[in-house]
């Protein structure tokens, strides 16, 4: 599966540091949709291959799509939601996608989708090592209980999302609400760190 990769300069100084980046991939994209019209499941089901829809478990429609890989769930309201892209282009395709299949099989599409995007999930590895310790003193909103979890929570607020920090300075991001915030949020890590003399690149 192809994973949308960025490299991101640290800087010291103003200067970039050789060989010194960090490394974000986007894992997941969860987008929304809305047709601003119902959907009527149950024919769905009949002229769609492939999807799934057990309305006494769940009353959405599962719609796996292998290229974009992606799952769409629709609902009656005309509401959908689009998990597994690996960008927010891909995403997008996957939702336009769901559409023109929806009205190939003879269902009936007015408009066109109302796309947003809800959640960026991103891993990445700051290149260097952090001590959580101070961390968990040095920034605000920070949560660290190394007893029961090895990783730090730190609940930024601009961007607003929410990073999990390991010591070998590999992370998690979640909340983004673009890939353009996943990009700030590291910058800002990395500066709120490096500010404080927490991460040590060797």
């Amino acid at each position: 599966m192809r994973i949308a990769k960025y490299l991101i300069d640290l800087f010291n100084n103003g200067r970039t540091l050789p060989g010194k980046t960090a490394i974000v991939a986007v894992q997941n994209v969860v987008a929304s949709a809305s047709l601003k019209q119902r959907l009527d499941l149950d024919s769905i089901l009949r002229v769609l291959p492939g999807v799934e829809y057990r309305p006494e478990q769940f009353p959405g429609l599962v719609y796996k799509l292998k290229k974009p890989k992606a799952a769409l769930l629709m609902f009656s309201t005309g509401k959908m939601i689009c998990t597994g892209a690996r960008s927010e282009r891909l995403a997008k395709r996957a939702v336009m996608k769901a559409v023109e299949e929806l009205k190939r099989n003879g269902i009936v599409i007015v408009g066109k989708p109302d796309i947003q995007v809800q959640n960026i999930v991103a891993s990445g590895d700051l290149s260097g090592q952090i001590d959580l310790e101070k961390t968990t003193y040095a920034l605000k909103k920070t949560i660290y209980e190394p007893e029961q979890f090895p990783g730090l929570i730190y609940r930024m607020d601009s961007p607003r999302t929410v990073m999990l920090l390991f010591a070998s300075g590999k992370f998690v991001c979640t909340g983004a609400k673009s890939e353009s915030q996943v990009h700030e949020a590291v910058k800002n890590l990395r500066e709120n760190l490096e500010k404080a003399k927490l991460i040590s690149y060797e």
